[in-house]
């Protein structure tokens, strides 16, 4: 081969003394044929794949830039200087002498190549980025092939005179030009069209420099830096990584895999019944002698259990194909990162091989100079191309999990809209949800690790092939302890997980209680239980803070292990390998080798278990996702739309059912119902009217028969469905605005008065679920919904419970009814209210399920059948207890809440419309809110109406909660380690030095051992020595793993002792706020503190803080030993050092505001997929998937921009740590060969081996200072509601007299009050005396400021002038205990707390159980409470959800009488209760309270006319007070008010 090659150029191709000597050189030979050859190579090979392009005809070219022209024109020069050459040879070549064959074919060549690079550029400028990678990969190639022939012309030309000048010339001519053709292609080539896109996303057009360093991303870490980051600066993401692209592919795919799981699924399910058949047949055999019957009988239970079993969890499903679809969908992403990976992982070993040879070339005295810079050089250039391939591949990994988790969301959303009801009740919402949070997040951290299934094992292979090469055999010791060690980790792991358990049941436990005591915080305030419940959750806290400490002393075990094992594996191979055999010294070679190949073997052996742990996970969830997708689809063949003239819908022999073997929930419906028409469909409790109304939507399984439906549905459900937007886009939901048609709907739906109370009129954001409107708002609101959506047919689920009886007197005249906004549609109208049957065509009377008679009011009054009895004895209890007072009783008897006060016809005072508002808000958000506003989205309109709410004062309710943004204060951390303690903080950093110490000690130790090698060349290694350096080397080991243990022992002490101190002040400081801060403040909010923030001060903190010290201080010491083996690094040490700091400044800012971007885009994700779950029927009904999908689509684009951006962020800051690493690396290599004649080998090996490690510890301490940065948050949001001001003491120096109140007497002296110092009075300088147990009644419309009063009374609000004195003692004089101990109160809700009935009545046991006995008894509760087994220790449910509402309220009633208080204050509780109930509770007051003063405060005139003295309040003034006889005389605001609920004298309203 040699000898052509040799004749091909016409000199030697090799030989080795040319790099024998000091000035070493290749042959010319060799220069001009591999090293040409080799970048040609390259490509030619890829260029086809470039050219690709300009055969796809339909691509059209886009126009010139500058960057393109200056390009083509250094090609074409580059053209000429190959033709200048070629003319040249041939020139020569003419005469006699002749030259080689290379002179002709090199320049031939190059002609043919930079053709093709033309040709290259030229097909390049159809794509979107223009720049080539195989031409970028050439020019790399061709320019470092040239530096040898660059250097040796150079070298030539400075001996002797330059013989051949022209091809001299022409060489640097093409060599400089091939250099500037390598610089344009650094910069971004964007053409005009592309421009858009750059802007966009400046990744799509980046050139392939700036995309393997992620330069393009730098200009948005400069924004973050400059400025907190928005949603808006966030680029848009490529279309390929668009959710609409992501998961059409993906749905291709699952279509295709889909039918092949079915396919297999129905063959399971064929062999099953084939075996049933078989075992049923054996049966039949085996028993014909027995009697048939027998047989029959056996037969019959057998069945049933099957189909029991066959319904239960374990359905069968369509199986494994999920992964199959993953893997197609994303196999190009796969393919590529195996690649880089696989580079990186050969890599990886190159590097402890030129360790070695280069510690070998500092103990050789003889070697050239020449080596050590190569191996320097070589040492530099395989950590940044390592770097560059590990991050492209970390780049892809991250993307594949985010694009995996996006399209599985994506999956489940459309999979929850078009899903069957029996598939729905297999999975609540919340598993829903959490299939999405939790079971997709599986998924992702899975896929970004998912090639460690391949690479780990690889890389262990590899490093024991390598290692047994240095050590031999003796590497088996040190693997030994390595496997050993995994077992005791493992053994750790599942104690903790034991633990972890354990405390999760513990924090539920707490967090339910702490959000009990938020919602009903009132109640705590009104009775004085405040420190009863304090106690529970402390003891609750103290529980779990124990755990919590076992469980970090495991994990100070198991650092400690941790950090053992590294030294312990060199210890034991180091050892075996010189006491197997005396010949064995260990030298610096092996040593240090061997020590950066255990350091690369650290990484895999951690990462196994984790991943294998990892995938049992993602198995779970792979089968959670396969059942679920998996699930059959909405059925809705039964349903039909013929046009059939004169009737709208028609039921034929209609059966229906939930679940397909379940019984039929209507049977062989036959009803025929015509355009126009108004239908009343009536039936008991269960009688099947919501499942008639389902059919119709075909939510149900059909059996037999059909519905056939003519035209489009509106559907207004039970219980309405509100979105999470504005008011007005509740009402649209998705149609055209239409303002007259939209205010016309508006005023028939009776909510115009509402809109004047709301803050923002109908741009008033709406909670989740509604939460800032009443219950008839939202029924008003769902209705206007469906009216605006103009329909053909309308289904009203009895839409009118809800409302208060006027309301919807007024929702039928004007909607409903023959002269409403639908009088010409048909509507079909589901209720319970009799009122209104008269006025309807027809009604339908449905009995378990069946028609059991129709026709009109009159026709079936004269039937006398069932229907006319009901009203018979409904009718009469109806128009008893006047309109007023009962909203719509149910055909079941119970009485609907009312609507809390919304009557439409109220003219309020302009001025107390703001109060009222609040108190309304208040107290639904009181109730139900749960919801932390933060992560509202803001668009630019909001923006305006918010201005304008803001100029209202007071108006905005709820404060939008400040995110944190920029830099955290320094004096958090001093807070959190003053919490910690001082010393304890002081003790721990000694112990991180201490370990250090002993760590920089044990290395250098390690490095004068193999120096031994050196000094005892040539006689034998004194045994004494060889012990006493492996003692010493074990003890410094030992010492060292024994300060980490000392350290993290006394820092897990400390985190707890700072978790108790922080969770104490901040729960006492809560319990100790005035009211006025929970309405002001979200329950959600609150919650958060207590929930996410404590458990970051518990595990996450401490954690970070250790982490944090370890990284900082193996990197000073690194820095340092690497500084004693080569003292001139230190100047290396400053510009690096900058540089990084710089790095990280702008990086942590970007960072931690992308974080919080990721997590306020996440929760939209979810929560507007809970919103489409309960509102599926709606959803389905009205046709609106489509938009929902899409809605769906962009919330998630929004999340995935963000989660990409943070990625990059993540990989543009490793690249740039990654080159400080490299850089260190190559100084500490090319200092160590400069320095070569004063430096032992071993300590050369110790310096380049720490700085090989580096690398990932600086990448560390970025990550792990961002962590700490963005977790010590929560101390700041800790900290911030430990100093909310306080409400009044407690218990104050005066205390009240015993057995105060003694009379009872009240007097107000010109009191008034505000809510808020900043919003207007409420009560206006009142008046008045109420004298020793007299009974008075309270009453006025809503927001007379009757509540007000009680909250007065119990100093809920404080004075803002003016006093309250009981028997003689003014009330703001007392503790604020002493004043509620003593005053009772049965407020408006009944709330309970979980625990005991016992607790729910006394808290502080201050009872005899007689007592509460007693209490119960007088309460009409003591013949149930005696029927429960448990008794007085019967266990409440949260909210006391296993006890009716008026049992509820009648435990309430038992609280009262058990504090018998001088005063009862009595806040008409009895919206709630049934007419019964109501009963028992007013004569109980009569009776039991007869020597008590008793202020009720009715909203229902007849329970207070037989009061001594009603006191009538308007606009928080009193305006009558007296007894109402004499009011009822006189023509006063109370005799209309009781004239409007049909009272004329006192004794008619008695029940």
């Amino acid at each position: 081969m040699s000898a052509a090659l040799e004749e091909f150029c016409g000199s030697v191709f090799w030989n080795d003394s040319f790099l024998a000597r000091s000035d070493a050189d290749l042959p010319v030979c060799f220069q001009q044929t591999v090293l040409v050859w080799i970048p040609l190579g390259f490509l030619w090979v890829l260029a086809p794949w470039q050219l690709l392009p300009l055969c796809k005809s339909k691509s059209k070219k886009s126009s010139l830039t500058k960057l393109y022209i200056i390009k083509q024109v250094l090609a074409t020069l580059l053209l000429m200087t190959a033709v200048a050459e070629l003319v040249l040879t041939v020139t020569e070549g003419t005469g006699q002498n002749s030259l080689p064959a290379v002179w002709y074919t090199n320049p031939s060549l190059y002609i043919v190549t930079w053709i093709l690079v033309l040709l290259i550029h030229y097909a390049r400028s159809f794509c979107l980025r223009r720049d080539s990678v195989v031409l970028f990969c050439f020019w790399i190639l061709s320019l470092l092939c040239g530096i040898l022939p660059f250097q040796s012309l150079v070298r030539r030309a400075l001996q002797d005179p330059i013989s051949d000048v022209p091809r001299f010339v022409l060489f640097f001519i093409s060599y400089g030009l091939q250099l500037l053709l390598f610089i344009v292609s650094g910069f971004s080539d964007i053409s005009p069209e592309a421009k858009e896109f750059a802007k966009k996303n400046p990744g799509v057009t980046a050139s392939i420099l700036s995309s393997i360093t992620f330069e393009w991303y730098s200009r948005m870490v400069y924004k973050g830096h400059r400025k907190p980051l928005e949603i808006e600066d966030v680029w848009e993401l490529k279309d390929e990584d668009r959710i609409q692209a992501l998961y059409a592919t993906f749905e291709k795919h699952m279509k295709t895999e889909l039918r092949k799981a079915q396919a297999e699924l129905e063959k399971r399910k064929r062999k099953k019944r084939r075996r049933e058949r078989d075992t049923e047949h054996m049966n039949g055999m085996s028993k014909a002698q027995s009697q048939d019957i027998l047989v029959l009988e056996e037969k019959q239970p057998k069945k049933k259990k099957k189909r029991g079993k066959g319904n239960s969890s374990h359905k069968d499903y369509p199986k494994k194909w999920l992964i199959k679809v993953l893997f197609k969908t994303f196999l190009q992403n796969l393919m590529m990162s195996v690649a880089f990976k696989l580079v990186h992982d050969m890599l990886v070993f190159v590097s402890p091989q030129l360790l070695k040879l280069l510690i070998a070339f500092v103990s050789d005295a003889e070697a050239f100079a020449w080596e050590g810079y190569l191996y320097s050089v070589l040492l530099f250039l395989t950590a940044i191309l390592q770097s560059l391939c590990l991050q492209q591949y970390f780049n892809l990994c991250f993307q594949l999990g985010t694009n995996v988790r996006a399209s599985l969301i994506a999956a489940i959303y459309k999979k929850a809209l078009t899903m069957s009801s029996a598939t729905r009740k297999e999975s609540t919402v919340g598993e829903t949800v959490n299939l999405m949070s939790a079971d997709a997040q599986r998924f992702m951290d899975m896929a970004n690790f998912v090639h460690q299934l391949w690479s780990s094992p690889l890389q262990i292979i590899l490093s024991i092939v390598f290692l047994w090469g240095e050590l031999g055999p003796s590497v088996l010791a040190g693997l030994a302890v390595m496997v050993l060690l995994i077992p005791i980790n493992a053994f750790l792991v599942n104690k903790s997980k034991h633990i972890q358990i354990k405390n999760m049941k513990n924090k539920d436990e707490r967090m339910k209680i702490m959000s009990e005591v938020l919602s009903g915080i009132k109640i705590l305030k009104l009775f004085a239980w405040e420190p009863s419940f304090e106690k529970r959750i402390n003891e609750i806290r103290g529980c779990e803070l124990k755990n919590l400490l076992k469980f970090s002393y495991l994990q100070s075990v198991s650092i400690f292990v941790f950090s053992c094992a590294p030294f312990l594996v060199s210890l034991a191979s180091f050892a075996v390998y010189v006491l197997v055999d005396e010949n064995n010294v260990l030298d610096a070679q092996k040593a240090f080798t061997s020590i950066s190949l255990f350091n690369v073997l650290r990484y895999p052996m951690a990462m196994l278990p984790l991943v294998l742990s990892s995938l049992v996970q993602t198995n779970v969830s792979k089968v959670r996702l396969e059942r679920y997708l998996g699930g059959e689809d909405l059925d809705t063949s039964a349903i039909h739309h013929d046009s059939i003239p004169g009737s709208a819908v028609r039921f034929s022999e209609a059966t229906f059912t939930w679940e397909q073997d379940g019984n039929a929930a209507i049977r062989d419906v036959n009803l025929d119902i015509k355009p126009g028409s108004l239908v009343a469909v009536v039936g008991a409790v269960g009688s099947g009217k919501s499942s008639l109304v389902s059919a119709m939507l075909g939510e149900m399984e059909n059996i037999k028969g059909h519905i056939n439906i003519q035209g489009s549905l509106a559907y207004v459900p039970q219980q309405a469905w509100i979105q999470n937007a504005t008011l007005k886009d509740n009402i649209l939901f998705g149609s055209e605005l239409d303002e007259a048609r939209y205010q016309k709907v508006i005023k028939a739906c009776a909510l115009l008065p509402d809109l004047e109370l709301l803050p923002a009129g109908d741009q008033t954001e709406i909670g989740e679920k509604g939460i800032n409107l009443s219950g008839g708002q939202k029924q008003r609101v769902s209705l206007a919904r469906a009216v605006y959506n103009d329909a053909d047919i309308y289904i009203l689920d009895d839409p009118l419970s809800a409302v208060d009886a006027h309301v919807g007197k007024h929702l039928f005249e004007h909607v409903l009814g023959p002269k409403g906004l639908l009088q010409n549609k048909t509507r079909i109208l589901v209720t319970h209210s009799i009122s209104f049957l008269p006025q309807v065509d027809n009604i339908v009377v449905l009995a378990a399920g069946a028609v059991s008679e129709h026709g009109s009011y009159s026709t079936l009054l004269a039937n006398r059948g069932a229907f006319a009895q009901f009203l018979n004895s409904y009718g009469s209890q109806e128009e008893g207890a006047a309109e007023e007072t009962t909203a719509a009783v149910g055909l079941d008897g119970t009485e609907e809440q009312g609507d809390e006060g919304m009557e439409p016809f109220v003219e309020e005072g302009p001025d107390d419309v703001v109060t009222m508002t609040l108190k309304r808000e208040a107290s639904i958000l009181r109730k139900e809110f749960t919801r932390s506003i933060s992560t509202r989205s803001t668009t630019s309109v909001k923006k305006v109406q918010e201005e304008l709410v803001k100029n209202i004062k007071g108006q905005k309710l709820i404060e939008k909660e400040a995110v944190e943004t920029g830099k955290v204060k320094f004096s958090m951390y001093q807070q959190y380690l003053r919490a910690v303690g001082f010393g304890f903080s002081f003790l721990v950093a000694m112990g991180f030095v201490g370990n250090y110490a002993a760590y920089v000690g044990t290395n250098l130790w390690l490095s004068a051992w193999t120096d031994d090698a050196e000094r005892y060349q040539n006689e034998t290694y004194p045994v004494q020595q060889r012990d006493l350096r492996i003692g010493v080397f074990g003890a410094l080991g030992i010492s060292q793993a024994l300060f980490l243990f000392f350290a993290t022992i006394l820092s897990s002490y400390g985190a707890m002792r700072a978790s108790r101190i922080v969770h104490e002040q901040l729960l006492s400081n809560i319990l100790r706020v005035p009211m006025s801060f929970f309405d002001t403040t979200p329950t959600g909010r609150i919650v958060n503190r207590f929930a996410k923030d404590i458990f970051t001060i518990d595990e996450t903190i401490p954690t970070s803080f250790r982490t944090w010290l370890n990284c900082f201080m193996g990197i000073i010491s690194t820095l340092l030993m690497i500084a004693l083996a080569t003292p001139f690094f230190l100047v290396v040490i400053v510009p690096l050092g900058i540089f990084y700091y710089f790095v990280l400044r702008f990086y942590i800012s970007t960072s931690r505001q992308l974080r919080r971007l990721d997590s306020v885009s996440r929760s939209p994700i979810y929560s507007h997929f809970g919103e489409t779950v309960s509102g599926l029927s709606v959803i389905r009904s009205y046709g609106h998937q489509q938009r929902f999908l899409q809605q769906n689509e962009k919330i998630m684009d929004i999340n995935q921009k963000t989660v990409h951006s943070w990625i990059v962020s993540n990989r543009w800051l490793a690249i740039r740590l990654e080159f400080v690493g490299s850089l260190v690396v190559f100084f500490s290599a090319l200092l160590a060969v400069i320095s070569k004649n004063s430096l032992e080998g071993g300590i050369v090996g110790l310096s380049v081996s720490s700085a090989l490690n580096v690398t990932q510890t600086l990448n560390w301490l970025v990550r792990v200072t961002s962590e700490l940065e963005t977790n010590i948050v929560a101390v700041e949001r800790v900290h911030e509601y430990m100093k909310v001001k306080r409400e009044a003491p407690w218990v104050t120096d005066k205390r009240p007299p015993h057995g105060w109140p003694s009379r009872g007497e009240i007097q107000f002296v010109n009191y008034e009050v505000r809510y808020r110092p900043e919003l207007e009075l409420v009560l206006h300088g009142i008046t008045c005396n109420i004298g020793s147990t007299e009974k008075v009644g309270v009453v006025g419309r809503t927001g007379a400021g009757k509540s007000s009063l009680t909250n007065c009374l119990f100093r809920i609000l404080e004075a803002a002038g003016g006093k309250i004195i009981i028997d003689g003692l003014d009330i703001a004089t007392i503790g604020l205990h002493d004043l509620r101990q003593n005053l009772t109160i049965i407020p408006q809700d009944p709330v309970l707390f979980t625990g005991t009935l016992r607790m729910n009545l006394d808290p502080f046991d201050q009872y005899t159980d007689e007592e509460v006995w007693k209490a119960l008894e007088l309460a009409h509760l003591k013949a149930y409470v005696q029927e429960i087994p448990e008794r007085l220790q019967h266990i409440v449910s949260e909210g006391g959800e296993n006890l009716s509402v008026g049992q509820r309220q009648l435990l309430c009633l038992a609280r009262a009488l058990l504090r018998k208080a001088k005063i009862l204050i009595l806040d008409e509780a009895t919206a709630a209760v049934d007419l019964e109930t109501d009963h028992l509770i007013q004569t109980t007051i009569r009776s039991a309270f007869a020597d008590c003063t008793v202020l009720t405060i009715a909203h229902r005139l007849h329970t207070i006319m037989d009061s001594n003295r009603v006191m009538v309040m308007q606009a928080g003034k009193i305006v009558e007070f007296d007894s109402p006889d004499k009011l009822l005389q006189k023509q006063s605001v109370f005799s209309a008010m009781a004239k409007d609920a049909g009272i004329t004298n006192t004794e008619t309203t008695m029940l």
